[in-house]
């Protein structure tokens, strides 16, 4: 199949390009700088110079492609709106084709709000909080387009290679400060970055759409857990500095609230009709893999 990315360069992008290779597929990708093209080039990725507020320059791309993935995130604008404009963009290249396209669109766990003890499915009603709060909306855009195959993927917090989310833990122990939101009670769901790379790939060759995909590795580790691995891989030896939560939203703003929340997640829908089986055994396993291969990925 033919496949185009947006945000092919990036922590997640790039693994999926790599994983949609490996699976035989072509593959193009939103870059938005040369450097961002050598790297695509490097993985068997061409390239598509552009940027997501120029649609103009990505349009023949996506309609050439079977699949398109949506994975990019534009943290210089306003992302809410750039992420719906994105999709309004490409549902429209996706309607304009004679056969009808399957758009992967990328969402996220956090959408769930505070799951509680019971591990949320995909039929759990959406309580966001405010850093997610668009994401609902531009979810039924792409799940209720006329003519398209829409999937909806809500992947758990991000882990493995250079790091996602999981490097400001690695960042703060070598700085000499380990924080985190809250008292750490918490958990998270997560899902390894190959891992989620390979959801992709069966989700894009599975005769699918309008279908939601749960995407987290199970494990139930607290945030004050998971932080503190971290600090050990990276030879911390401070003390795991919590912060009150109100204080945390007034340093981090309302990604603090995102962090803060406890969540369980069943990703048993993405087993049994897309066969996924998470190989990675969760962050707590293999946290000194993890320091290793963030820092090694540190300019």
């Amino acid at each position: 199949m033919e496949i185009f990315l947006t945000g092919a360069s990036g922590y997640l992008g790039l693994a999926v390009a790599q994983a949609f290779r490996r699976a035989g597929h072509r593959v193009s990708g939103l870059a938005r700088s040369a450097a961002s093209a050598e790297t695509l080039m490097r993985h068997e990725v061409a390239p598509v110079l552009g940027s997501l507020e120029t649609p103009e320059r990505y349009h023949e791309a996506a309609a050439r492609a079977d699949v398109i993935a949506h994975l990019a995130v534009d943290y210089a604008a306003d992302t809410a709106v750039r992420d719906e404009q994105t999709a309004r963009a490409l549902l429209g290249v996706a309607v304009e084709a004679q056969e009808p396209k399957r758009l992967l669109y990328t969402s996220g766990v956090w959408v769930y709000g505070d799951t509680g003890s019971a591990a949320a499915d995909e039929a759990r009603p959406l309580r966001p909080p405010r850093a997610v709060a668009w994401r609902p909306g531009v979810e039924r855009l792409v799940l209720e387009a006329p003519r398209v195959r829409g999937v909806v993927l809500r992947p758990g917090v991000v882990y493995g290679g250079r790091g996602g989310l999981t490097g400001m833990w690695f960042t703060g122990a070598t700085a000499g400060e380990l924080h985190i939101p809250g008292d750490g009670a918490n958990r998270w769901a997560m899902v390894h970055v190959d891992d989620l790379a390979e959801a992709y790939v069966r989700a894009a060759e599975a005769d699918l759409g309008g279908e939601v995909f749960n995407l987290s590795d199970g494990t139930t580790a607290s945030l004050g857990q998971l932080a503190g691995a971290a600090g050990t891989a990276a030879g911390y030896r401070g003390a795991l500095l919590t912060t009150p939560l109100a204080e945390a939203v007034a340093q981090l703003g309302p990604l603090a609230e995102a962090l803060a929340l406890d969540q369980r997640v069943s990703s048993e829908r993405a087993r049994r009709v897309l066969g996924w089986r998470p190989r990675h055994g969760g962050f707590v396993a293999e946290a000194i893999t993890y320091f290793a291969a963030w820092r090694a990925n540190q300019p």
